[in-house]
């Protein structure tokens, strides 16, 4: 049972895997539309929607006004409305709601609503935001050691200031819900949601009523990359408050580029940086500052630039250290949670920092990062005060650069790019530490129900949710493995807050983790009263002197260790224990435990255990176009003992492969009135099979289980993602070799080709 189909593969071959818009409904069914603001900034003076709701096939126009509930669905902080009232915030921001029959009927409503505007100066920029003090939220700070002496002792320093931009999620299966209203307050939800319980609370709130009238219900997302951990909320509250107006079912489903103008991103950063180090390369004292373009509200960002503070050291030891961060206020889009939740934009910031220092010393990129390892002269000790326990980084390093060939491919590639004056290749290694944990602590919980039936076969609840990453696989094998049985007994079922309440987001890279873990607890359970039913009738049936703590589940057959050759069906076991009376459902539950962390202070544990990888890649660069290509990938990653050793390379390969996407061709494009201008398939453009690495080496390190998780695994699909820096890297460095890398490039983040060129342009400064 090491490697099993993912549960949906046939299906979604076939095209038999049901999604939210395949799913059959009655000629009730309406469609959702939302009339959004065109002004980034903006006062509403009037609105009026007489003449809209007139329109045949109109079956609801509503405003603010219609709530019942709250008007608001941010999720932490209550700062982003459903409906905009006075003010318009961004480009896209939700004003009104239609339910019609058709998409014409709509788009006659829509041309008939009349607003007016007192339109404002909009801030679109970090820059702008911090000229103008425009803050989400006060500024957070981790510090460590004691930074001004380690200025004075150190032997260089550098400061400098550079940016990463944002990058869309770009799921397949664009923001959809369909919302079917029952007797009474009674509303069942259909969400395409990382977060059932929280798209539940959302609309409770929105309608006024207790949770307890709303049902949610996600079998499978089309991908969701963390952009429908809290965005999915956002059309789920729209066609609930429709659906409720109407008393008819209400879907809303996001055309692309609606979806990919109206949604958040990830959150571009500036950094500003001042570092001191010693000859050898070892930094001595960093004062960071991360700026995050958040947008005009909240969300996650606050959790977003705390992730990011925690992974500003990345994988070295560094004793004097500040990080401080601050979320700013912009007239887009409020920026949500992706994959690496902020990681990936502060480990940039320090491996950035890492190659200034090569270039200053003249030394390689790989040898600064050696000499900041955790774990030289046992330094071990975050900034945030937890030592970083069982470092895996000297295990990896060794591996990978002896089965990468990295040391005789760089002389190699120096040597080409001597003998080759337009095309210039490059090649560079990062490393991954990444902590794995919600940072808010109360998150790392989760339940599960598990049901036996008299037939012995065997039904699955849990809180997670399937986004394609295989969390529902390896759920179902978790639970056969628990249980001692075949996979095919085992049924996973769509995530569903009537069945499991008060659920976390699957997100973080913990849904195995918690949910496997609560599963695990259920299955203990009912282990426990079937092994005492079975010992007291072993002990009728045969004479033994069975206990509960020698039956075995193993195999499909129960049995008493002392008495091997005496085994029962599980099925048998399971139907005589019904007829017993003996209760075959069990509800899991599990906490994360020792997790603790003090904001106020930057200090604690913020999490279980960290992950960690090592990726070289290699590329080629024309010096004449900027195109980019990705020769090889060698990619080493710590994933504990693995569950499913071929979901879990299918994530590293994917992640690094989008983490690519973010360094290189994806860009985000505004005007300057605050217009997203590649908001579509033919101008945003994600990595496709062609960029994909000609060499493409993943292994998953081992011999290193991972003691006190399910099945002594780790979790992987955040972690890789931060792999695909490696190329903007193996980038420069191939752009570098022009003057001999006697000078920094002035590459921007995401390398296009237009950047590229623009960074060679720079050498000639």
């Amino acid at each position: 049972m090491k490697n099993i189909q993912h549960e949906s593969a046939k299906y979604q071959v076939t095209g038999e895997a049901i999604y939210i818009d395949d799913m059959p409904m009655s000629d009730r069914l309406l469609n959702g539309y939302i009339y959004t603001s065109p002004h980034a900034h903006a006062r509403i003076k009037s609105f009026n929607l007489d003449k809209a709701k007139e329109v045949k096939g109109v079956h609801a126009v509503l405003s603010y006004k219609d709530i019942p509930g709250h008007n608001q669905m941010g999720p932490v902080i209550h700062d982003e409305p459903v409906l905009a009232e006075d003010l318009v915030e961004c480009i896209g921001q939700a004003m009104f709601i239609i339910a019609a029959e058709n998409q014409r009927a709509a788009d006659n409503a829509m041309s008939l609503i009349e607003v007016d505007y007192e339109v404002l100066e909009p801030v679109l920029t970090i820059q702008d935001a911090i000229e103008k003090k425009s803050f989400l939220q006060p500024e957070r700070k981790i510090e460590i050691g004691d930074i001004e002496s380690g200025f004075m002792s150190s032997q260089h320093i550098l400061e400098g200031e550079f940016e990463s931009g944002g990058q869309e999620q770009w799921y397949l299966e664009t923001q959809i819900c369909m919302s079917v209203p029952g007797e009474g307050n009674e509303l069942k939800a259909f969400s395409s949601t990382q977060h059932p319980s929280e798209t539940q609370a959302i609309i409770a709130e929105v309608l006024g009523v207790g949770k307890h009238e709303i049902e949610v219900e996600c079998r499978r997302m089309g991908g969701a990359f963390g952009g429908k951990e809290t965005s999915g909320n956002h059309v789920a509250a729209w066609s609930a408050l429709l659906a409720a107006k109407t008393g008819r079912p209400v879907k809303i489903r996001l055309f692309r580029d609606v979806d990919q103008k109206i949604t958040g991103k990830r959150h571009p950063y500036l950094y500003r940086f001042k570092v001191g180090f010693d000859n050898s390369g070892r930094i001595i004292a960093a004062d960071i500052k991360h700026f995050l373009n958040g947008g005009y509200a909240t969300d996650l960002t606050m959790a977003i630039l705390e992730r990011g503070m925690l992974h500003a050291e990345n994988s070295y030891f560094i004793p004097n250290m500040r990080i401080l961060a601050y979320p700013m206020k912009t007239n887009i889009p409020s920026n949500v949670a992706f994959r690496g939740f902020g990681a990936p934009q502060g480990i940039f910031c320090i491996e950035n920092i890492l190659q200034k220092i090569a270039f200053k010393l003249k030394k390689s990129l790989l040898e600064i990062q050696f000499a900041n390892f955790y774990g030289i002269d046992d330094k071990n000790i975050a900034p945030y005060g937890t030592i970083i326990e069982h470092n895996r980084l000297f295990d990896i390093h060794q591996q990978l650069i002896i089965s990468s060939d990295y040391h005789n491919r760089k002389i190699e590639i120096d040597s080409f790019n001597h003998e080759n004056e337009f095309v210039k290749r490059g090649i560079a290694v990062t490393p991954v530490k990444f902590g794995i944990s919600f940072t808010t602590s109360f998150l790392n919980q989760a339940g599960a129900l598990i049901n036996v039936y008299n037939d012995g076969t065997i039904l699955v609840n849990h809180g997670g949710t399937e986004m394609g990453q295989g969390l529902y696989t390896k759920i179902k094998k978790i639970a056969a493995l628990e249980f001692g049985v075949s996979i095919d007994r085992i049924k996973v079922n769509a995530t569903n807050t009537s069945k499991v309440p008060n659920t976390s987001a699957t997100a973080a890279s913990s849904g195995t983790d918690l949910n496997g873990m609560a599963v695990k607890n259920g299955i203990d359970k009912l282990k426990k009263r079937l092994a005492e039913f079975t010992s007291e009738f072993l002990n009728n049936q045969h004479a033994y002197n069975s206990k509960a703590d020698d039956i075995v589940f193993e195999s499909d057959m129960v049995f008493d260790s002392n008495h091997p050759d005496t085994k029962y069906k599980f099925d048998e076991i399971v139907g005589k224990a019904y007829i017993g009376q003996i209760s075959l459902s069990a509800t899991g539950f599990y906490r994360t435990p020792d997790i603790e962390f003090d904001r106020a202070k930057g200090k604690g544990k913020p999490f279980h255990y960290y992950a960690f990888g090592m990726a070289v890649s290699e590329v080629a660069v024309d010096t004449l176009t900027g195109y980019l290509k990705v020769l090889r990938a060698d990619i080493l990653h710590d994933v504990g003992e693995s569950v499913l050793p071929n979901i879990d390379i299918g994530q590293i390969e994917g992640a690094y492969v989008q983490g690519m996407g973010w360094v290189t061709g994806e860009e985000m494009k505004y005007d300057n009135k605050g217009n997203l201008l590649n908001h579509s398939p033919d101008t945003y453009k994600i990595p496709g099979v062609r960029d994909i690495p000609e060499v493409f080496n993943v292994k998953l390190l081992e011999g290193f289980p991972n003691h006190n998780t399910i099945r002594r695994s780790k979790a992987v699909g955040e972690p890789p993602f931060v792999l695909g820096l490696s190329v903007w890297f193996a980038t420069n460095y191939a752009i570098a070799a022009i003057n001999n890398h006697s000078v920094e490039p002035e590459l921007k983040l995401p390398a296009t080709n237009e950047n590229i060129i623009l960074a060679i342009n720079s050498l000639n400064r």
